[in-house]
């Protein structure tokens, strides 16, 4: 399914359709309840009396179950269109949310935490289809900027209320979270356009698992994925080995979303819009290599500060050319299921980024296993590079025109 909204090329995010800015906005509100995820292991350990070994079996579980959610809402979101999709998925998680919130025996908290993550990713896919569908192929990096800063932005106002609530009860965090998830599929259901079949979806439905070209992306979006991981992992980890107190965390988080949310015009730069998608990631790679050496070679709070800076601007870059790129080479009709597939990626980073990283630190100590993530990052670059030719990417900034 497409919305059937007339397309222009915008010059910058302003001028992007209303339907973008309704689901910017809804979805930073989302956004801004969305603080549980950190606090459910504390709350199975706290509230339900799980042992911290029950607590991490119970969040690989949670895990597990976001990859199948993700590709249901690809499927749906191409058969039901992008609307139906996430008052759906959004209605799904804030019931669980409730059911984590009320349970009262641990049996009854695990059958919550895995229904949540069957629901927690079915909005992510037809969120993603739907500033697909409603802008131009050369329009899509700003669109999806500019979804990437909101939930940024977003995120640094969640962990402000999540402290406030927590002193009361860690119950009451999911609770919140619930209310956002309706008020957000309140807005979406009420204001957000209808979608209608187009001819590919009535004729059939797509099959990214068969498309080479996409799982040559999935591969590479793994890397990735596991690669920007690393900032929530092994971060901390640096900083407070260093002898810094916690609290410089927190200022480093901020100090990307600020930089994310401030870099915006970036994405709309014409010398970075005359790029292909592979060239202009390769760019956005080495942005962040530099970014991660930073990070390696810092030893104060203002280098930390400056390095986060620079690769936060990569990430920025990053994550609206690499949905572009897989929207550019979806079927019509199939930007939802292959958006989903994509996403598994962060699904299979989640499981390879905690391991590799506690590993790389514990045996090379800060310093190396920064400049290997850095040396990581231009090696992605280069693979980018290297992947146009399979992706059948043509020079010039006309990629995905339909």
């Amino acid at each position: 399914m497409s919305l059937t909204i007339p397309r222009t090329t915008v010059t910058s995010w302003r001028e992007l359709p209303g339907s973008v800015w309704l689901l910017v906005g809804a979805r930073a509100v989302n956004r801004l309840g969305a603080f549980t995820l950190p606090f459910l292991t504390v709350t199975l350990v706290a509230e339900q009396g799980a042992s911290v070994a029950q607590a991490g079996y119970l969040m690989a579980a949670f895990g597990l179950a976001t990859i199948p959610s993700r590709l249901a809402g690809g499927r749906l979101s191409d058969r039901w269109g992008p609307r139906a999709t996430i008052v759906v998925g959004l209605c799904a998680t804030a019931a669980a949310q409730l059911l984590v919130a009320g349970s009262r025996t641990l049996p009854q908290a695990a059958v919550a935490v895995v229904l949540l993550g069957l629901a927690f990713e079915v909005y992510e896919p037809p969120s993603q289809s739907l500033v697909a569908d409603a802008t131009a192929p050369e329009d899509r990096p700003i669109a999806f900027g500019l979804l990437f800063a909101a939930l940024s932005a977003a995120g640094m106002g969640a962990g402000l209320l999540a402290a406030l609530l927590a002193g009361f009860d860690l119950r009451w965090l999911f609770v919140a979270d619930a209310v956002s998830c309706l008020l957000c599929a309140a807005v979406i259901a009420r204001w957000l356009p209808v979608a209608r079949p187009s001819s590919a979806s009535v004729a059939g439905p797509a099959r990214p698992w068969r498309d080479r070209r996409l799982l040559l992306l999935l591969g590479l979006g793994t890397l990735l994925a596991t690669l920007y991981l690393q900032v929530t992992i092994t971060l901390p980890l640096t900083v407070t080995g260093r002898g810094l107190p916690p609290s410089v965390i927190g200022l480093l988080l901020t100090a990307s979303a600020v930089t994310v949310v401030i870099a915006q015009p970036l994405a709309a730069a014409r010398a970075l819009r005359r790029l292909d998608d592979p060239v202009a990631m390769a760019v956005a790679f080495v942005v962040l290599g530099i970014g991660l050496a930073g990070t390696g070679l810092a030893t104060s709070i203002p280098a930390y500060v400056a390095s986060t800076v620079v690769w936060s601007i990569g990430d920025l870059l990053l994550m609206g050319r690499a949905y572009t790129l897989v929207a550019a080479i979806a079927p019509e009709g199939g930007s939802g299921a292959y958006l989903a597939v994509y996403g598994t990626s962060w699904g299979f980073a989640a499981i390879l980024a905690p391991v590799l990283g506690t590993q790389l630190l514990a045996s090379t100590g800060p310093l190396v296993t920064w400049l290997l993530m850095a040396m990581a990052s231009l090696g992605l670059a280069a693979a980018y590079l290297a992947a146009r030719g399979p992706l059948g990417v043509p020079r010039g900034p006309d990629l995905g025109r339909d």
